[in-house]
């Protein structure tokens, strides 16, 4: 699929079929993770590829109830590591760059998902102590995404969007 058809298709998707996702799909959204630009080349974040279905209700509790979380073959948890940032850019790094790394490689994975059919949907909404016990991970961290990947069950149709006119100011 070509880029704008890629941009286009995309949509937040909370139903998935009971399919597995194939371990070449698996490789190829994990390279594209990879290869998301990142301040200073640093990759200031941790990435958590879930497939244990206990993790997965439990992400999905700590997701105030998004129960659509678990019925996902694979959930992926994103986290800024603010302290690899702070290593090249201080207090700047460790409140901004680390989280927009993370945010930036979330969005490699779910441009990604869709070129391979896949659906997923950005979960921002979480108890951030819950998600970082669940999963067994350093108070240090920051979670910043969960996102469930799968074979849509669904498709909805586009949102509305700002105009242009309204959403860009020509100088």
């Amino acid at each position: 699929m070509d880029f704008e058809n890629v941009i286009a298709n995309r949509r937040s998707i909370r139903k998935y079929l009971k399919k597995e996702v194939e371990n070449e799909k698996i490789r190829k959204m994990l390279n594209a993770i990879n290869s998301a630009p990142s301040a200073g080349d640093l990759q200031a974040y941790e990435v958590f590829l879930v497939k244990d279905e206990e993790l997965k209700e439990k992400l999905a509790e700590a997701a105030y109830g998004q129960y659509f979380i678990s019925e996902a073959p694979l959930v992926f948890v994103f986290f800024a590591n603010p302290k690899r940032s702070a290593i090249r850019y201080g207090t700047r790094g460790e409140r901004l760059y680390c989280i927009l790394d993370a945010a930036i490689a979330a969005s490699y994975l779910q441009l990604s998902a869709v070129d391979l059919g896949l659906g997923s949907v950005w979960i921002g909404a979480f108890d951030d102590d819950k998600v970082r016990k669940i999963l067994k991970v350093n108070e240090r961290l920051i979670p910043v995404a969960i996102i469930p990947v799968g074979y849509p069950a669904e498709k909805p149709a586009a949102t509305p969007r700002r105009k242009l006119e309204d959403l860009v100011k020509f100088l």
